[in-house]
């Protein structure tokens, strides 16, 4: 059993190695991404509000 697992990882090394290269690249890039987003300065978002009252639709249909 443990020589045919063996075995089958010393086959498929060259594939073995590119699937975790692509795992290790992805995961790196993922976490760069990630600390770059923390540390990046943002403005705060800000809720503007507007004094005016708001006017029925009745109102202006009366008004023409």
């Amino acid at each position: 059993m443990l020589s045919r697992f063996i075995q089958s990882v010393k086959d498929n090394q060259s594939e073995i190695i590119l699937v975790l290269g692509v795992v290790l690249i992805s995961l790196f890039s993922f976490s760069m991404g990630y600390i770059v987003a923390k540390f990046q300065e943002r403005q705060p978002i800000q809720i503007e509000t507007n004094d005016k009252p708001i006017e029925s639709l009745d109102s202006k249909a009366n008004n023409e």
